[in-house]
């Protein structure tokens, strides 16, 4: 069997979780024997590494009408000329130009979120969020599966989108086990990144975006720092909130607590979260699964996440104690006091390792997205 996923990127570059997604399905499919194929927007060099499987629509920084006409060429010609029976779904933008052209395969959507709502979040205007949310209800009603990763995600996409529950199917989220085994320990790894070594060590691999929570994690860490001054958050990701960021943490005098990393390659990731006494997910609204609080479980370290979306379902079967009671900034600060103050009540390296592997092994996902694909041909 072979399957056409079209995507915002392979791998992390553009897309955050749903890029890691896609990048593991690629790699994990062929075992259950389906061939992957694949049309996304970033990286520009994924024809390269990928020996050709996977093609490159346009420049991420092309127009969106340039993205959505190289979109349906770039599907027009994969389906010419290798006949996919499953054409996976993860971006609707790029999707929906090519629709008339998915009549000879089955058409099975990977919903990672909500890209109208999102936007909204993000300040775009009512008309342009109504296009966005158009878009994405036509791509989903031509699906004979909806595959989302959690049972938030499941009950947003029949709530807000008119999808069947019939046809809905939950696979959580997956982490590449091996790339997050680091085999350092937290003080080598510490050593590695130079960060210092007798510090109590946050990170937040983030977005910069007004969802993802930062501005209110950084405004708790005041009261966290004056109660333990041997505090350090460092916060990984890019996005247009950086120059508000830095402002914030200037202006609340946490410059030599809260440090702005940037983009961090996915070959550091593992290395970052190992280094960490604590990955802090401190997301306000519209968070499917939290790869990230799967991946830093995989590297030993224990997610505190806020109680949004999917997030409680990555963590909660592990213990409550890695959830925040709200994503207010006082219920942030007392619970990480809490944490700081009884380490003991955050689970173990082993514990954390043991039950990623457990419940977010690649294989696994792809394993039942192959049973999802069977179930529709």
């Amino acid at each position: 069997m072979s399957s056409l996923h079209i995507a915002i990127s392979w791998a992390t570059e553009g897309a955050g979780g749903s890029g890691r997604v896609t990048a593991d399905l690629a790699k994990y499919l062929p075992a259950q024997g389906i061939d992957v194929l694949g049309a996304v927007s970033a990286p520009p060099n994924v024809a390269e590494v990928t020996g050709g499987k996977i093609l490159n629509v346009a420049p991420g920084a092309s127009s969106t009408w340039s993205r959505m006409l190289g979109a349906r060429k770039t599907i027009t010609q994969i389906i010419n000329e290798k006949q996919p029976q499953i054409v996976a779904s993860h971006f609707a933008l790029y999707t929906f130009p090519a629709l008339d052209r998915l009549k000879r395969s089955t058409h099975v959507v990977h919903f990672h979120g909500p890209w109208s709502d999102e936007s909204r979040e993000e300040g775009a205007d009512k008309v342009t969020a109504a296009v966005k949310h158009w878009v994405e209800e036509t791509v989903y009603s031509k699906a004979a599966r909806v595959i989302v990763l959690s049972r938030a995600f499941a009950d947003l996409a029949t709530r807000s989108y008119g999808v069947p529950e019939a046809i809905v199917r939950i696979i959580p989220g997956a982490v590449d086990l091996e790339r997050f085994a680091v085999s350092e320990s937290r003080q080598q790894a510490r050593e590695t990144l130079d960060w210092p070594k007798d510090r109590r060590i946050l990170v937040s691999v983030r977005r910069l975006a007004n969802r993802m929570g930062l501005g209110t994690l950084v405004a708790a860490m005041q009261r966290v720092t004056k109660e333990y001054p041997d505090t350090i958050l460092y916060i990984a990701g890019k996005g247009r909130l950086r120059e508000a960021l830095q402002a914030q943490i200037e202006e609340s005098g946490l410059h030599q607590h809260v440090k702005l990393l940037g983009y961090v390659p996915d070959t550091t990731l593992p290395l970052l979260y190992r280094a960490a006494d604590m990955n802090i997910v401190p997301t306000l609204a519209l968070e499917g699964f939290g790869l990230v609080a799967a991946e830093a479980l995989a590297a030993g370290t224990p997610s505190i996440v806020t109680p949004v979306g999917g997030l409680p379902e990555v963590v909660a079967p592990l213990s409550e104690n890695l959830i925040f009671p709200s994503s207010k900034q006082e219920d942030l600060e007392q619970h990480l006091l809490t944490q700081l103050s009884h380490p003991e009540l955050l689970p173990s390296e082993q514990a954390c390792r043991s039950y990623a592997a457990e419940h977010f092994n690649a294989s696994l996902m792809a394993m039942r997205t192959a049973a999802v694909y069977r179930e529709v041909l």
